[in-house]
């Protein structure tokens, strides 16, 4: 019997993008068991909106994730204008949706080069990221940022949409259209592509349901769920679109499923354009809340996206709660690599799109076991927790360490 080895992946790993730790137990090649571990960018954003105004907490949701600030953003107003009974104008419905859009067509697009690059297809990893770049700068020109776009408010949006923008969004979503025909041609026809991704990362229906899986992870095993039809928010009620769904149940079918969304994304913003009603762009928001509670969900392109806001009637929130699309993907991971191999661990995390500053949450250490009584760690406390901790599961001692002379 082959004898069961414990590889540490992460928190700093070269498939990783961001800190993120696995523990891969193997029996030979296969995965045997995995423990997947959070915590490593934790950065207290729900506790910093409580001390924060609503505005100001507007400001700090959108840096919970790079890629998806509009969709962070967004969910969490929204909650927000439910509490203070607001009805944003539906030019900034539709701008909205239009922003949301473009930053799916950009996450998607950023995923496909991650995940051809995991599996050594660096071509495809070129040519979607040179596309990634248009979408960018359109984001630029009608936001003046690349990325946080701050193109929401409470009440609608600051930023409208000229005539010119619209004629150079619709020239750059034709060349986008053409040149995602082939990425398409290459999901559906390249030998290669298929037998790698293939019967890797599988998670039945039954199971993508059994552990909450979210998105194009969860369409991808035939879930059809996608908020944007589910549950219409901003304009996405008066557009017409096909929620894509694979029964693959792999990552393979998380690649169609995501190539297959940027050509209905890009149906989606002609429609927006071509419909965009005249008017204005907010409506003024009080600056007091009233009291009360709020949920709040949004397609995110990683998936569904919640956010939960409690007001007190003051101009602060009382309780802020952020559920993103990875806490709710990187449960089925485990369930992905049962009995899979190594050489697949990286490529079936990367399928998930995970995004581990958005996911991550406080870990309570217990000092004393024995009464379980939760002890406040000071910061040289926490430090010898962590060293002592490291050198017991890692087998790293960094008090052997030389400092280097400043």
């Amino acid at each position: 019997m082959s004898k069961k080895v414990v590889i540490p992946i992460g928190p700093q790993h070269p498939a990783l993008k961001e800190p993120a730790s696995f523990d891969v137990t193997l029996k030979g090649e296969r995965v045997a068991d995995i423990l997947v571990k959070v915590g490593y960018n934790h950065r207290g954003i729900e506790k910093a909106c409580e001390e924060r105004t609503f505005l100001q907490s507007v400001y700090l949701v959108e840096r919970v994730c790079g890629i998806c600030s509009h969709s962070h953003s967004t969910c969490f107003i929204q909650a927000i204008e439910e509490l203070a009974n607001l009805k944003i104008p539906p030019r900034a419905a539709y701008i909205r949706s239009l922003i949301g859009e473009l930053e799916r067509i950009h996450s998607h697009l950023l995923w496909l080069g991650v995940a051809a690059h995991e599996i050594g297809f660096d071509t495809l990893l070129m040519y979607s990221w040179r596309d990634r770049e248009i979408v960018m700068d359109l984001l630029a020109l009608l936001t003046g940022n690349r990325v946080n776009y701050a193109v929401n408010v409470i009440g609608g949006v600051r930023k409208d949409v000229s005539e010119e923008e619209k004629d150079q969004i619709l020239k750059a979503v034709d060349i986008l259209e053409e040149r995602t025909k082939y990425y398409v041609q290459v999901a559906t026809e390249e030998v290669t592509l298929i037998e790698r991704l293939s019967k890797v990362g599988y998670i039945s229906h039954e199971d993508a349901l059994k552990y909450g899986a979210v998105g194009p992870t969860g369409r991808a095993s035939g879930i059809k769920r996608d908020i944007r039809k589910d549950d219409p928010y901003a304009a996405y009620g008066e557009v017409d679109f096909e929620v894509i769904t694979d029964d693959h149940c792999d990552v393979y079918g998380r690649a169609v499923v995501r190539v297959k969304e940027l050509m209905q994304s890009y149906s989606i913003i002609r429609q927006l354009l071509k419909k965009l009603p005249q008017g204005p762009l907010s409506v003024v928001a009080p600056r007091l809340i009233p009291a009360g509670e709020a949920v709040s969900r949004y397609e995110a392109p990683r998936g569904e996206d919640i956010h939960f806001v409690k007001s007190n009637g003051t101009d602060k929130p009382e309780r802020v709660k952020l559920r993103a699309p990875t806490l709710a993907n990187v449960q089925s991971v485990a369930k992905m690599l049962e009995d899979g191999y190594l050489a697949d661990v990286p490529i079936v995390i990367a399928a998930i799109d995970p995004c581990f500053s958005c996911t991550d949450r406080m870990i309570v250490a217990v000092n004393n076991v024995s009464t379980a009584k939760e002890d406040r760690m000071d910061w040289k406390t926490l430090r010898e927790f962590s060293i002592d901790w490291y050198k017991k599961n890692r087998g790293v001692d960094f008090t052997k360490l030389k400092k280097l002379d400043k």
